[in-house]
């Protein structure tokens, strides 16, 4: 759907400090302000009288939405413009958050699940449109810093999202302030952006979308989503899991049929034949679907150890700190070992935080230090992973399939964090009444016991976690050569 051919540009502007606020505040909307929800779950559904099963939908509704549908505006944005698509997106996360916040009686649920979807759509338009902005307005060194800018909105976003959303939740403003604040960045960004003109279609760019790919997908990943969280629920017998189940089997057939037939795929399939990217992509995936190891852990620290959201948020300084400051060492490790080494060393460090986290029959105090190191780790692994698996992705790539390439990737990364988060919080939601006797006949639950049943359900939530980054690891061991990534080594 999108080349990669130069934008060229429409006059002599060249960006500045207020543009790149602008674009930084529209990405924090959907990584420091929407991601809040991993925290702040329990909370809203609580204030609302909305069942946990059905906040488990939403809290991946935005993540989910955003990757289904990254690609597509990434296309819309090369063909009808960047500045436009970004203030699209803008528009949507004022709308998304504003229905998120004044969610009230009967109306509550449908509210909030619109809005989610909103806000993920409004990520969807944002990240891909504001990123290929600064590629085209900011040159040389002014780029390598309007990047890092970039990055650290959604990196340093995402890390300080649980402690953010806790510490507003335990305010008198109360939670829903903090998408008010949200809807509030949203119209700072657009007027800060204004003056930024718009760029020319990408040269090359298709006219066609690939809409009967798009929405069959669609289908297919929302009725999964569905089976994920709401399968207990509805009960794994009853004719509407078996009917989701079928209807996900129907639209993914057609869907990888017609991306086969079609000569402007949503998803080009024959990206996966290059095991380097196919690697990368699934380890991404999959780590960033661990991103479920913090929302259950979370839960574990407010419903067994009594914490509030913001003291529970409070425990994840060391992820905001670990990730903001260490990324760049990804990108040192990437230049002096390649590729596979340093993906292999953070997927193994997020491996021991999680495994740290699991450890939820200790006492509540040995509890919260092991939280505080293990995220600390979380953060340090993943940002040793993140440049190397991207350089390792797209620098494999020929320069005509990088653009489609860089999509597919991004969209793995929001799928992922979506259908991790919703997986752990299914089984989290499905066992903290009763527990799973097997793991207290196996594990020594020490200390209260009117807890054991949300201590047993975090563990068994947590493995999953546990399960996708060993699944991650065998990919990178199993896909990426030794040698991916030394081109660049070599040329430092």
């Amino acid at each position: 759907m999108t080349t990669t051919a130069a934008v060229p540009r429409t006059n002599t502007f060249k960006g500045d400090d207020k543009a790149l606020l602008g674009i930084v505040l529209a990405v924090v909307t959907f990584w420091l302000f929407a991601q809040t929800t991993l925290n702040i779950g329990p909370v809203m559904a609580e204030d609302m009288g909305m069942p946990m099963s059905t906040m488990n939908i939403a809290i991946a509704l935005a993540a989910l939405f955003s990757g289904i549908f990254i690609v597509v505006a990434g296309g819309l944005a090369d063909r009808i413009g960047r500045v436009k698509i970004a203030m699209i997106g803008n528009i949507l996360s004022i709308v998304g958050s504003l229905m998120i916040a004044l969610a009230f009686g009967g109306l509550a649920t449908p509210l909030v699940l619109l809005g989610r979807i909103l806000q993920g759509l409004s990520a969807a338009c944002i990240m891909p449109a504001t990123m290929a902005l600064v590629k085209t307005y900011w040159e040389g060194k002014d780029r390598q810093r309007a990047v890092s800018m970039w990055s650290i909105g959604s990196w340093g976003g995402s890390g300080l999202c649980s402690i953010f959303g806790g510490f507003m939740a335990s305010t008198v403003l109360g939670w829903r302030s903090i998408f008010i604040i949200s809807a509030v960045v949203s119209v700072v960004s657009i007027l800060l952006m204004r003056h930024i003109p718009e760029s020319a279609p990408a040269a090359g760019s298709t006219t066609r979308t690939d809409w009967s790919g798009i929405i069959s997908f669609a289908i297919a990943m929302i009725a999964l989503q569905i089976v994920v969280t709401q399968g207990s629920g509805i009960g794994w017998t009853s004719m509407i899991t078996w009917g989701l189940v079928a209807l996900f089997i129907i639209a993914l057939t057609f869907f990888i049929r017609n991306e086969q037939r079609v000569s402007a795929p949503f998803v080009n399939f024959g990206l996966f034949r290059n095991m380097v990217f196919t690697g990368a992509t699934i380890s991404n995936f999959l780590l960033n679907a661990t991103a479920g190891t913090l929302a259950v852990s979370l839960w574990v620290l407010q419903g067994a150890g009594g914490l509030s959201a913001a003291n529970a948020g409070y425990l994840t300084l060391g992820y905001a700190i670990f990730i903001i400051a260490f990324i760049r060492v990804g990108e040192k490790l990437l230049q002096k070992f390649g590729a596979k080494k340093p993906m292999i060393w953070g997927t193994l460090i997020v491996l021991v935080s999680i495994l740290m986290l699991m450890a939820t029959n200790v006492m509540q105090g040995t509890y919260q230090i092991l939280a505080i190191i293990a995220y600390s780790l979380f953060g340090l692994g993943l940002a040793f992973y993140a440049t190397p698996s991207t350089d390792a992705a797209l620098s494999s790539l020929p320069e005509d399939q990088a653009g489609s390439g860089s999509g597919i990737y991004k969209m793995a990364s929001s799928l992922g964090a979506a259908f991790g988060v919703a997986i752990s919080a299914a089984l989290f939601t499905a066992l903290q009444e009763g527990g799973l006797e097997i793991v207290g006949e196996a594990v020594d639950f020490v200390g209260r016991q009117d807890n054991v049943a949300i201590r047993e359900a975090g563990m068994v939530g947590l493995a999953a976690n546990l399960i996708m980054g060993l699944i991650a690891l065998a990919s990178i061991i199993l896909f990426i050569p030794d040698s991916a990534g030394k081109e660049t080594a070599d040329r430092k």
